[in-house]
């Protein structure tokens, strides 16, 4: 056996051996549809956004210029004056203090004492955050009230350096941080799902099939009449009267239970990157498509023109230009129609389009009619 043959046999050996170690054991695996708890959420259960003012100190000499940010001086006054220290009349100059805006969400049924992270972004002339520290911050909710406060050392992910010359490097954004488990929760979010008789399902993306087939899963598993179809963006769920258990047993339940979601036929394009997006449910009529591409190209090539000797001529430079014209030849492909989208993707590629062109030929083909789906430009 020769050396090539020998090097074949290996490497049909190898890809047999990885065939066998992929194939699926016994029966293949059905695909799986998505579970009810990432296709919708439960009416009630959801994040609020917090939102504090608060204090940075002990950057080095990157903080806010106290005389353009007064709001600095303001705040550093007064949390020195609740200290002790009367900084009223004293004359301020530090570069180290810089005023932070500090957002947070509160997850849903947060207690009290738990820890969540926070944001903090800044709010001057601040030129880096780099090495702050977070002085306690209270964060309020849209109703006014502290839900949690803030505190602690910041992790900056991108800096800044400069030099004598005004060379400067930025990568990131170093006026921008984040501190884990920054804040603490001083108050609960009072919801009572255990005692409720009926919820909603709110849908993330609202259809009518998929409601109803939401609606049918739940009464299959736990029994009839427990859920309906309100609209294409809501299921009710109401706990039926012999089940044995709250609301929250029963949302445990059905909430990992697997449905098939129904989606529209849409094709989202990004004209900017060239990115093109189809979903599954895209369907074309049968239709010839021809591309081909135009290249023109124009060559300038001056040359100088002297007059004889001894003459009364002058040099003068004259234009020479050199037009090509090149066009891609490019036949007619035709697509089946009611195509699925594996299909209608291999006719697409097998006229060699780029992303950019495809975009254009999608485009062609609505007008046309030739294409079931909405197009949407990003």
């Amino acid at each position: 056996m020769t050396f090539t043959a020998k090097l074949a046999r290996s490497a049909l050996l190898a890809v047999a051996s990885v065939a066998a170690i992929s194939a699926p054991i016994g029966a293949p695996l059905a695909w799986a549809g998505p579970r009810i708890k990432d296709v919708a959420d439960f009416e009630g259960v959801r994040e609020n956004q917090l939102v504090g003012y608060g204090l940075v100190v002990g950057l080095a000499g990157t903080g806010d210029s106290l005389r353009n940010s007064p709001f600095t001086r303001q705040s550093l006054a007064a949390m020195l004056e609740r200290l002790g220290v009367n900084a009223t009349n004293g004359n301020l100059n530090t570069r180290n203090v810089a005023a932070v805006m500090v957002t947070s969400n509160l997850p849903p049924f947060a207690s009290q004492g738990s820890r969540i992270d926070v944001t903090v972004s800044a709010l001057g002339d601040a030129r880096s955050l780099a090495g702050g520290q977070l002085l306690v911050t209270p964060l309020m909710g849209a109703d006014q009230q502290v839900y949690a406060v803030a505190q602690g050392p910041l992790a900056i992910g991108g800096f800044s350096a400069s030099g004598g010359s005004g060379t400067s490097v930025t990568r990131g954004v170093p006026t921008a941080g984040r501190i884990a488990s920054g804040a603490l929760v001083e108050r609960e979010v009072a919801f009572d799902i255990a005692a409720q008789q009926e919820l909603r399902l709110a849908l993330r993306n609202p259809d009518f099939t998929t409601a109803q087939r939401i609606a049918a899963a739940i009464n299959g598993a736990v029994g009839e009449q427990t859920a309906r179809a309100a609209n294409p963006g809501s299921v009710v769920l109401r706990r039926p009267s012999g089940f044995a258990g709250d609301m929250v047993s029963l949302v445990g339940r059905i909430e990992s239970l697997e449905v098939e979601v129904d989606t529209p036929a849409r094709i989202v394009i990004d004209e900017s990157s060239g990115i093109v997006v189809m979903g599954e449910s895209v369907k074309v009529s049968t239709v010839a498509i021809a591309q081909g591409n135009l290249t023109i190209s124009i060559q300038e090539d001056p040359f100088v023109s002297q007059p004889a000797p001894f003459s009364r001529g002058e040099t003068v430079v004259a234009p020479s230009s050199t037009v090509d014209v090149d066009e891609e030849a490019g036949g007619l492909v035709v697509v089946p129609g009611g195509v699925p989208l594996r299909q209608l993707v291999n006719g697409l590629n097998a006229l060699g389009v780029t992303p950019r062109d495809m975009i254009s030929i999608l485009q062609a083909l609505k007008a046309a009619g030739a294409i079931q789906a909405e197009i949407e430009v990003m």
